[in-house]
């Protein structure tokens, strides 16, 4: 593939078209409170899907059996007036209330399992042989989530529509999901952003957690949704994002997957970006701490767009007196994965924030 699909010459005049006229330091508001209710205003408004409040969570638990330093349970929520999902609830030994974290899975073009992507399941074993496959190929072996509650964290991890228990979505059918859904009036990243905001706010409610230590991390599609998170949701205080940041521009290069549809549509909010580029909807989260991690070696990112991601992102914090609150790091010898090295270091970032 060497040209961009379409009508030649189409996509490259409406990339040409776009100047992000809300973004902070292009907007006329000067007053960063301001911006950032505007900014967010127009971000949820492009949601599409209405905000959750009122549906109840009906929550129902399963106890697990016990693990090394935490216990394990599974949890049904109603996330929005029409979805009913189910999670997985660590919950550290001590006395809390403890820190928390909303870990979010990723995409991988991998429906079989959703939140057993992070967490080892214990209740079933298709499905754990398949997490353990995964873990090996991307996290050093390692179950993200169970880490997190061995150093204290209570965890809450939920399938979103189309993997695990909520699934499987066939690759080939993610844009027929997509597109039944925006026919309806609806949106299927609107429906995830929607179902984290709401995932947020159960964990909050929570005797157990300490409302003001509560986290997202997550890594590829959970890393855009945890940066997402930060910006939308009040109840996340600090987010950890790993290889997953970029200006939509450099982006939009023949054969990145933003340009195969399937995959893009979990991503895509129709119509943002003639108001933010990408890094400018993750500055609505300043001035949270926030820590992305890019690989140098991770080709669904070009570098140039991560470059100027992270200048756009430096420039937002630095704006509201936080640079400090601010990690942006590349590791050059690294592609598009989370492992152990990087585990630690966020770890270490999550005790240091919370």
């Amino acid at each position: 593939m060497t040209s961009l699909p379409g009508p030649p010459g189409l996509l490259r005049a409406l990339k040409d078209d776009l100047t992000f006229p809300l973004a902070w330091g292009t907007s006329p508001v000067r007053d960063f409170a301001r911006w950032r209710r505007a900014a967010r205003a127009k971000v949820e408004e492009l949601l599409v899907v209405p905000p959750q409040h009122n549906t109840p969570y009906a929550p129902e638990y399963t106890a697990g059996p016990g693990a090394d330093g935490y216990d394990r349970e599974l949890v049904t929520l109603s996330l929005t007036r029409h979805t009913r999902a189910r999670g997985v609830l660590l919950t550290p030994h001590g006395t809390g209330p403890f820190p928390a974290v909303l870990l979010l899975h990723d995409h991988g073009s991998r429906f079989d399992i959703g939140k057993e992507k992070c967490v080892r399941p214990w209740y079933d074993d298709t499905r754990l042989a398949s997490a353990r496959e995964w873990a090996g190929r991307h996290f050093d072996g390692r179950f993200t989530g169970d880490e997190l509650a061995r150093r204290g964290h209570v965890v809450l991890c939920v399938d979103a529509l189309g993997w695990g228990e909520r699934g499987p979505l066939a690759y080939e059918r993610q844009q027929a999901l997509a597109s039944g859904l925006y026919h309806l009036g609806s949106s299927l990243a609107g429906l995830h952003a929607r179902e984290d905001q709401r995932a947020a706010a159960f964990l909050a409610g929570l005797d157990r957690v300490d409302a003001r230590r509560i986290a997202a991390v997550g890594w590829s599609m959970g890393g855009y949704r945890a940066w997402q998170a930060a910006a939308i949701c009040d109840h996340i205080a600090a987010a950890a994002s790993v290889c997953w940041m970029t200006g939509l521009k450099d982006m939009m290069v023949p054969g990145n997957n933003t340009l195969r549809g399937q995959s893009a549509f979990h991503m895509l909010h129709p119509g943002l970006s003639r108001h933010l580029d990408i890094p400018d909807v993750a500055s609505i989260a300043a001035p949270k701490p926030m820590l992305f991690f890019h690989g140098g070696l991770d080709a669904l990112f070009p570098a140039e767009g991560v470059r100027a991601a992270h200048d756009r992102l430096r420039a937002v914090w630095r704006a509201c007196g936080a640079g400090e609150r601010l990690r942006l790091k590349t590791w050059p010898e690294h592609g598009h994965t989370f492992d152990a090295t990087m585990q630690d270091e966020v770890y270490a970032w999550l005790d240091a924030v919370l």
